[in-house]
Parts: C-alpha cells; structure tokens; sequence
C-alpha cells in the first residue's frame, strides 16, 4: 500500500477547502517513514483494532490499515471524517476495515466495540484530557501509543520530583506504565509546528481501586497541585474543610504533611484517598 506524501497532502486539503486550525490542533503528518515508525512501536497484537483520534486526512489511518490493523477513527471535522473511507478505498483497503466516526473524542462514550488499543497523532490543544476521558470511558484499553507535544508527554511520563510532574502524571499512572518511546521531527508536519513533538506508550496494569476511589484521589491530586508551592497541609485544606483536617487526612495516610504533591507517588495519593472514603461523613 503506498501512503500519503506531501504533494498528496496538500491535494487533498485544496480539494477539501480545507485550511489545518489551531482550533482542532490539525498539523498533518506528511512522511510515509515516521507513519511506519509509529505503527511498529505502537507494538499491536496481529489484526488487534485499533482506536484512532484525529485522523485527519489520514496519514497513520493508512499506515495502520497497511499492517492488516482494522481502524475505528473518530475525526471532528465533518468534511475530513466524510473523506475519509474513500481515500482509504483509493489506496485498496478492503470494505469493513475502517470505521469512521464524526465527533469530539472528549464526548465518544460508545464504540462499536470495546478498545484495546489507541494509536493516534492527537491534537496538541486537547491531548490530555482526551487521553483521560477514554481510559475514564474504556476500562479495556491495554495499549496507547499516541504522539504529542513533547512538554506534555515529558509531563504525562514523569516521576514523582520531576519538575514536571503533575496531575497529568499522576491521572495517567492510574491506568498503567508511561514512557516517553521516540521523538518526530517537525518537519513532517504539514503545516510545520513551532513545538517539538514526542511518541509517549503505555501498557496497561492493573488499576490500583475502583470507581469511588478513582474519583477521591484524583480529586485530591487535583487539589494538591493547585496550589504546586504550598504543603499538602496548606493545598488540601479547602477540601478537607482547614488546615487541621487536612494535616489529619495526611497523619492517617502515614504521609508527611508538609510534603508537596511533587513529591508523592501514586500510590501515596490512593492512600490520602482510602483514608478519605473510609473516615466517618467524607464523601
């Protein structure tokens, strides 16, 4: 199968009357060799489906179809999702192969079927919340290899006392183990973005609570990098109701209260989480 080019590229997007925006964060990958490195590192069982964000004009769509991947592709952009399967029937992929779906990926709450597996080139202006609403959305998904900003996916993957950890970090970690897998030019993009971009995979573990407990702790991560320079003494007292509370909080969970979020594995923000389902009136 012979995938999209630069010229065929830019083609396409004159047909379509289509002019990439900031506003869906659309930079076209033009370079038939990065759409087949990202394939190969996506590391997918044989014939495994695969969920794609922001398709686009269909660059890695094809480069995924090519290694026999069936895709469900969820594209915004009316005129580009209604493109979308003939191009891929101009370059011979069989019928029932692709699946596309016109929406905001932030509000896709059903597939045809349940994923195991997102690949994608996300749009930079929304990646991580659209990470996190399909891991919330498909508890199924083993596997992502999805390319990003590099200051975000640097963020998503960080350790704990990184200067960029954060609540991405520690939201992610959720749902499994998180690398940065490779870097991409800027130079395969059409248009060319002012940003340097990485690859950032994860594979999946097993998560380490349930659905109330998910929500408590990421709803104390929240609070504890609000307010990044203060101690979780100081940064969890609105939620906890004051300072007292929260130093209380921390006292059970056998963490320091004068910690910072920074500082605190995932693990130790479940623990801040159990402790605050299981005392008396918490919510």
């Amino acid at each position: 199968m012979t995938l999209l080019g630069a010229t065929e590229i830019r083609a396409l997007a004159l047909r379509l009357d289509v002019s990439p925006t900031k506003k869906w964060g659309q930079n076209f990958v033009h370079d038939a060799n990065t759409v087949r490195k990202i394939v190969t590192a996506a590391k997918l069982h044989d014939g495994e489906s695969v969920v794609e964000i922001g398709p686009g004009l269909g660059s890695l769509t094809l480069g995924l179809l090519e290694q026999a991947h069936p895709v469900i592709a969820i594209e915004i952009d009316p005129r580009l999702a209604a493109e979308l399967p003939a191009t891929a029937e101009t370059h011979g992929v069989s019928a029932g192969m692709l699946t596309v779906i016109q929406a905001d990926a932030l509000t896709v709450t059903e597939l045809p079927a349940p994923p195991t597996a997102i690949v994608a080139n996300l749009p930079y202006n929304v990646s991580v919340p659209v990470l996190i609403h399909l891991l919330e959305t498909f508890p199924t998904i083993r596997r992502v290899l999805v390319m990003v900003q590099a200051e975000v996916g640097h963020r998503i993957a960080a350790d704990p006392g990184s200067k960029v950890y954060g609540v991405p970090s520690v939201k992610a970690a959720w749902w499994g183990d998180w690398n940065v897998e490779g870097t991409v030019s800027r130079r395969v993009f059409w248009p060319e973005p002012n940003v340097d971009s990485v690859l950032v995979g994860m594979t999946a573990h097993e998560t380490p609570g349930d659905e109330p407990l998910r929500r408590r702790t990421f709803a104390i991560a929240d609070a504890a990098f609000g307010q990044r320079r203060k101690t979780l003494r100081q940064a969890l007292s609105a939620l906890e109701g004051s300072t007292t509370a929260a130093a209380d909080l921390c006292e059970a969970a056998g963490i320091d209260s004068g910690a910072r979020g920074e500082q605190l594995t995932l693990a130790q923000f479940v623990s801040l989480g159990q402790v605050h389902i299981t005392v008396p009136g918490k919510a």
